[in-house]
């Protein structure tokens, strides 16, 4: 018998209980440790200067009185933009469904055909998540043009990343035994999917697809800013053209649009739940 096994049995459970609280006590003092790190390093990486803050107010506060009042007077030219904004915001939803529902599908470990279409699948939605909407946005107006046409192309496929695997992740969890029944009744695929994945996944899909509605609502406020259309281009026009009584009219508006579609969407998840 060892010394340390000796010593560990005379000391008995109480003394054993009291080295693990010092083990774990000692891993939580390093965790913390390594977070304070970490912050400092952030700090440092990105050059943060608190006082500039300070000796900033006074520019802040001469842009907010420059911006008040708003200009209500443009509020009619503002109008389409809106429209635009939220149509963008709608047709990115509808393309990034439509596309995200099938590879979804072949996404879901029990739904798969193959293990090949499995990691194909997942590639596809973990690269369109991974590149960043503002860069597809770049993209599809380099490839058709400026306007809202490419702004909702980048919302679709960038939500694609997100859909897709949320709706891959329902559908794994969804119960199989409707599914299996089907099957075993010599049910074709399409209609294995029609009478038995739709009904029993149908609204979760439909309230995450309303999260991401919510989502591409506010994305496609910041898609004009290259050039993809929406109240977000007319916003950077005023900027450079030093209208602030505009900007701040223009940001009213945003906040309006950004608070309703919470509320709406929000009402409409609470409806299917």
């Amino acid at each position: 018998m060892s010394a340390e096994v000796a010593q560990a049995r005379a000391a008995g459970p109480g003394g054993a209980r009291g080295w693990s609280d010092a083990v774990r006590l000692a891993l939580r003092f390093v965790i913390l440790l390594l977070a304070i790190g970490v912050a400092v390093q952030t700090f440092i990486v990105v050059e943060a200067r608190p006082q500039d803050l300070i000796t900033g107010v006074h520019g802040m506060a001469d842009l907010i009185w420059r911006a008040i009042p708003p200009d209500f007077s443009k509020l009619s030219a503002a109008a389409w933009p809106t429209l635009q904004t939220i149509d963008i915001a709608l047709f990115g939803t509808f393309v990034g469904i439509i596309l995200a529902l099938p590879l979804a599908l072949l996404a879901a470990a029990n739904m798969t055909p193959s293990r090949l279409a499995y990691y194909a699948a997942r590639a596809v939605i973990g690269f369109t998540r991974a590149v960043p909407d503002l860069v597809w946005a770049l993209l599809f107006v380099t490839a058709v043009g400026l306007g809202p046409f490419p702004g909702g192309l980048a919302l679709g496929v960038h939500s694609v990343g997100m859909l897709g695997r949320l709706f891959a992740e329902t559908i794994e969890q969804m119960d199989m035994a409707p599914i299996q029944a089907l099957q075993l009744t010599g049910a074709r695929r399409i209609q294995v999917f029609s009478h038995g994945i739709i009904p029993g996944i149908l609204p979760a899909l439909l309230g995450i697809s309303l999260y991401r509605l919510d989502e591409n609502i506010r994305s496609s406020l910041v898609l004009g800013f290259v050039g993809a259309g929406g109240i977000g281009f007319q916003l950077l026009t005023a900027m450079n053209l030093f209208q602030y009584q505009e900007v701040s009219l223009l940001l009213i508006i945003i906040f309006v649009i950004v608070l309703g579609a919470e509320r709406v969407s929000a009402a409409l998840r609470e409806r299917l739940s």
